[in-house]
């Protein structure tokens, strides 16, 4: 199972995090610290997986990375996943990220975090691999983003007599809200 999915950049500020097991904020903050450093240090023409550290596990559980320019892509998983297979995850996720904001970079990961959760979410949910065919996800991902576009196509039709429709929403949520008042 997957613990944890870290990417950070070549000076450890982490661009994406998503947990799959609860810890504190704070051990989180640690555990991003500690895997930095443990994979940071490694030459490029090492292995790229290596014993989890102290905070996520030891010994039980394994950090299995790929460097691309000036990010980290970390897993965290547990002794019953495969290696290569996880290998073979990243560089799914890495490709789709890539075709998705045509020649990803950091700053895509930044500025488009909502986009790039999403994409994650179609790889890995609750820490386990739901899909792994880029053609699939991206597929999903193209969907989103016509929904996406279709709801702001809406939004920008309001001043055309489509308001009434909003107001009706609006007056329904504060009566929702003003129920819930103590």
């Amino acid at each position: 199972m997957i613990k944890a999915i870290l990417v950070f950049n070549n000076h450890g500020k982490p661009r994406l995090t998503r947990f799959y097991q609860y810890y504190a904020e704070d051990v989180q903050q640690q555990i991003v610290r500690e895997t930095f450093h443990l994979v940071s240090k490694r030459d490029d023409n090492v292995c790229n997986f290596l014993e989890g550290g102290t905070l996520i596990g030891g010994s039980d559980y394994k950090l299995i990375y790929r460097h691309y320019a000036t990010l980290y892509f970390v897993f965290c998983v547990d002794s019953s996943e495969s290696e290569l297979g996880i290998l073979d995850l990243i560089q799914v996720f890495v490709e789709t990220l890539d075709k998705c904001f045509e020649n990803v970079c950091e700053l895509d990961l930044i500025f488009h975090v909502d986009k790039v959760h999403h994409i994650l979410s179609e790889l890995v949910m609750g820490g386990m691999v739901l899909e792994t065919n880029m053609s699939e996800i991206l597929t999903r991902v193209e969907e989103q983003n016509k929904l996406e576009k279709s709801e702001n196509y809406n939004l920008v039709l309001l001043p055309s007599g489509k308001g009434e429709k909003i107001q009706s929403m609006v007056s329904g949520m504060h009566q929702i809200s003003s129920y819930f008042r103590f």
